[in-house]
């Protein structure tokens, strides 16, 4: 069945149709069959209701009747996208939600393509799952076509961290895997990540192609399932994992380190409490009451570390009990954040500082091996210029990479990379994205190291802003109701740019939807400023919003100079952030 999206269209006046449209009631009857149509075709009774209350509000008519009209015709607005990060939306009946129907064609356009295009005409398929509302039904629903199309699906024992199930890929020899998850979006989301064999996620045009695939269903009733054969791993999967991500941790480094751990109701905690206890640190002090799994997030107004609050539980189990770092990861544990005591108040370090101490820590390993075994360091171009400058002093190459670890997990060579929202893969031989609980590993050794020398993640920050400048970061966010305002926005960008920002003459503006020799073409934009200053602007992948990131270098005289130069490139980001808002002000 095809959903195109469904209009009305009203001339200038806008008292009577644009020739060959629709009529209003034309239209409503276009929107109820469609609907009808979905909903006899929808396997899950609990969807199929959904539609059903939504239609006799429609038929039944008046204010009711039209509120129910618009949130029917938003739900039709065609398909709910596939694209680079796969699908992700909110959960609800009808094509633009996730739901049952949406996942099972979902899966199986993904085995038609591994079927036609990977030459595979019996993919294995291995696939995880969070713990978030129907993640285990979509699991079992994408288990349940492999298997039925000739396919070996293996589905994860329970719900496990994303970079378990992306480690799982290679280590069981699977064509491809899929996660079941929305990693930190709100609770009524849901989402279906797609990994290729080689443990990375996809990118164009493998998207566009299992887009194809999918679209070319006609309906979930003809989809073969199958009611079992698949192969519920057991927990020697995880404890695979677990002694692969303990060994990112020196053998000869020290073990004494205290950690207050949060999981924001994910599920992290179980295998970052395996994680540590293989590789012989004390068992983290859990935040007890975000420690289970809980698709409601009940304690967070919003499950991203990122976010203001989100880790403030963990904020003050750290003043109660103070550990020598608080560490927190998403729900789905792909990405880490840590929190430090900075002058007797704890604050969470940004993920630019984080991605600068732990690719600190990978250069110092890498500098210490043979010049033939040096490899590459790579963040993406949303990212601080700290790593950059770091790798080219220590004689190491940096690159560039568009934003995802879709890109950053693909650059060749690859010792260490990150982004700026808290993303980190340091194994990349082992999981080929970011990964929190390696990470996590990662940061406390590199705090029970400098414990030890009676040092701290702060003192490695100021080492780093005399060696190479400080390097500030910030970012902002425009928030928007209607998805149009995004284009709407980047192409008002591009027709008006500014001359000048924050006093600074703009000396180059790169619109990255060209592409480069070293990038391939996103939607995006580049100020590079006379004073050293950059502005990237692009629309979310993710999220209905236009982000728009900073970043001011203020060069250091030595460590007599270095509040003085916080203070000025502090001063300068303020600046850049409130000419930006106010050139992105919808």
């Amino acid at each position: 069945m095809t959903n195109p999206p469904l209009s009305t269209s009203t001339d200038s006046s806008g008292d009577s149709p644009v020739a060959g449209s629709l009529t209003p009631d034309a239209a409503t009857g276009e929107l109820l069959a469609a609907a009808r149509a979905w909903r006899d075709d929808d396997p899950d009774t609990a969807t199929r209701a959904e539609l059903d209350a939504l239609i006799t509000a429609v038929e039944a008519g008046g204010d009711t009747g039209e509120a129910s009209r618009a949130d029917l015709a938003d739900r039709f607005a065609g398909m709910l996208e596939f694209g680079t990060a796969g699908l992700r939306g909110a959960l609800g009946a009808g094509p633009r939600r996730m739901n049952r129907a949406v996942v099972i064609r979902a899966a199986a356009g993904l085995t038609a393509y591994l079927q036609a295009e990977g030459g595979r005409p019996d993919p294995a398929v291995v696939i995880g799952f969070d713990a978030r509302h129907n993640s285990d039904v979509f699991a079992r629903d994408t288990a349940a076509v492999v298997e039925a199309a000739g396919g070996s699906a293996m589905v994860l024992p329970r719900p496990l961290p994303t970079p378990v199930l992306a480690f799982a890929i290679r280590h069981l020899g699977a064509d491809a895997g899929v996660m079941v998850t929305a990693s930190h979006n709100p609770p009524q989301d849901n989402g279906y990540k797609v990994y290729l064999g080689d443990g990375s996620q996809i990118v164009p045009p493998v998207d566009a192609q299992i887009a194809a695939h999918i679209a070319a269903v006609p309906s979930v009733a003809s989809v073969p399932m199958a009611d079992d054969g698949w192969d519920t791993l057991g927990d020697e999967l995880l404890d695979a994992y677990v002694e692969r991500a303990a060994a990112v941790v020196a053998p000869d480094a020290p073990r004494e380190v205290a950690v207050v751990h949060t999981a924001l109701h994910g599920v992290g905690s179980e295998t970052v409490r395996l994680a540590f206890e293989r590789a012989g640190f004390p068992a983290p002090q859990v935040v007890s009451s975000q420690e289970q799994p809980d698709p409601d997030f009940p304690t967070v107004s919003f499950p991203n570390p990122e976010e203001p609050g989100a880790i403030d539980a963990a904020l003050a189990l750290a003043t109660e009990v103070r550990p020598d770092v608080v560490v927190a990861n998403d729900p789905d544990a792909d990405r880490c954040a840590a929190a430090v005591d900075d002058h007797g108040t704890w604050r969470m370090l940004r993920g630019d500082e984080l991605g600068a101490l732990l690719g600190h820590a990978m250069i110092e390993r890498l500098s210490a091996r043979p010049d033939g075994d040096r490899r590459v360091l790579a963040s993406s171009i949303v990212s601080s210029r700290l790593l950059g400058a770091m790798a080219r002093a220590a004689g190491l190459e940096h690159r560039e990479t568009l934003t995802g670890f879709k890109w950053i997990a693909r650059v060749p060579g690859l010792a260490y990379g990150y982004e700026e929202a808290l993303g980190y893969c340091v194994d990349p031989d082992s999981v080929q994205d970011k990964d929190g609980v390696s990470a996590a590993l990662l940061v406390v050794e590199l705090v029970a190291r400098l414990r030890a020398q009676g040092r701290t993640l702060l003192d490695v920050l100021d080492d780093l802003a005399v060696a190479h400048g400080v390097h500030a970061t910030d970012a902002l966010s425009v928030r928007v109701s209607d998805l149009a305002l995004m284009p709407a926005l980047m192409e008002r960008l591009r027709g008006n740019p500014p001359q000048a920002v924050a006093g600074s003459r703009v000396d180059r503006l790169d619109d990255l939807a060209a592409g480069s020799a070293d990038l391939p073409p996103t939607d995006g934009l580049r100020f590079s400023l006379a004073d050293g200053s950059r502005i990237i602007v692009r629309p979310s992948g993710t999220e209905p919003k236009v982000k728009v990131y900073l970043e001011a270098i203020e060069s250091v005289d030595g460590a007599g100079d270095l509040a003085r130069a916080r203070a000025t490139a502090s001063e300068r980001l303020a600046a850049i952030k409130a000419d930006m808002a106010a050139l992105t002000a919808l």
